[in-house]
């Protein structure tokens, strides 16, 4: 078994099983005043979510999995609420990341990018998924951070995180820890940022276009250090420290004496440590109230190998231009707040629909929540 499959074998170990639909105690949930939560489907251990068609008829949402290996398709009406729920693809390797253009899905499995033609067109059967078409399948092959949440940015290239092999190594830099960008068919790779560990989650400044992402930190340095980071991709090149330095200003006990921090971009925004900050995107909406407009929401999937539990929740980064100003709490109580140890669910992405209201997928419940708010 590879190390990282121990780690998810433990993660699991100490969760309960997945509720039944009824049972989802979203009386929870701790929001501030004005908002609501719902489940707004159930989706076997959704992950990385992605719009597709929408107008004001209703749209398509595609979504990811991880140890489930599918990838849906959600139908929701001019209402906001879904009319179905399809089977895209099946038997797939940790399928973590969907993305849209032009009428065709790209899909992340491990080494390979695949792309589905027409996903909107007609009833997909289960028994008869659409032809896969292979875009890339010079990837790494590792499964250790080999999952990858995917994206096309302003530029309209599609952007691919490729995770560090390991908790802690210096592995090839034109391989591994980075992020990279390519055209839709595969070609024109180009590493944007280097040094970051494993990224499942980023998103575009909308007033600059400039990338933001969220890195998980190493293992194995105790409980509260490092921490996770909020990173700014001014330019495309820059190196945010790893293996060397974690979090801006941490040595790294066996490589930190090889390069100094102060040769590394810092973080935007330190996040707490070992809370697995994934999916993040910015709020371009109108339904919550203008302090939350262009500010950066992130999904805490929560804490594996910590003495005492952390993350499970949804956070915000509030930024003033490009200046992280604060970070706090913005959905809790999927970690019970009596015992600090009972965990019904663990957010792994966000996703902001067009009238406004913002989905947070939770893999462990198998369930997409949507959040409103009502002056």
């Amino acid at each position: 078994m590879h190390r990282i499959d121990i780690c998810f074998a433990l993660a699991l170990a100490v969760l309960p099983l997945t509720l039944a639909a009824d049972a989802l105690p979203l009386q929870r949930i701790q929001l501030p005043p004005g908002f609501s939560i719902e489940t707004w489907a159930r989706v076997d251990n959704a992950r990385q979510m992605a719009l597709g068609r929408h107008d004001e008829r209703g749209g398509t949402l595609f979504v990811g999995s991880m140890q489930a290996g599918k990838v849906h398709a959600l139908s929701f009406g001019a209402d906001y609420q879904v009319q179905s729920v399809k089977l895209i693809a099946s038997g797939l390797q940790r399928p973590v990341g969907v993305a849209y253009k032009d009428g065709s899905l790209y899909v992340s499995a491990v080494n390979r990018i695949l792309r589905y033609d027409h996903v909107e067109q007609g009833r997909q059967d289960p028994a008869r998924p659409p032809t896969a078409v292979l875009v890339t399948d010079r990837l790494p092959t590792e499964t250790h951070h080999g999952w990858k949440f995917i994206a096309f940015g302003p530029d309209g290239k599609l952007y691919v995180p490729v995770g560090a092999p390991c908790n802690i190594c210096e592995p090839d830099p034109r391989r591994y820890a980075n992020i990279l960008r390519m055209n839709d068919d595969g070609s024109g790779w180009e590493i944007v940022a280097r040094g970051v560990r494993n990224s499942v989650g980023f998103d575009w400044q909308p007033q600059t276009g400039d990338l933001w992402f969220t890195d998980n930190g190493r293992d194995l340095l105790g409980d509260d250090l490092p921490p996770d980071e909020l990173n700014h991709v001014a330019r495309a090149g820059m190196h945010f420290g790893y293996p060397y330095c974690h979090g801006g200003d941490l040595p790294d006990p066996e490589f930190g004496a090889r390069r100094r921090c102060d040769e590394f971009v810092a973080p935007a925004q330190k996040l707490a440590p070992h809370a697995a900050a994934l999916g993040m995107r910015f709020y371009t909406g109108t339904m919550f109230p203008a302090e939350y407009h262009q500010q950066i929401f992130i999904a805490e999937h929560g804490s594996w190998n910590r003495s005492r539990k952390i993350g499970y929740r949804v956070t915000l980064v509030r930024l003033r231009g490009e200046k992280a100003i604060a970070y706090e709490a913005f959905a809790s109580g999927w970690l019970d707040a009596d015992d600090g140890e009972s965990v019904w669910g663990r957010p792994s992405d966000v996703l902001v629909l067009p009238d406004g209201s913002l989905l947070v997928a939770d893999d462990h419940a198998g369930a997409i929540y949507r959040i409103t708010y009502r002056r």
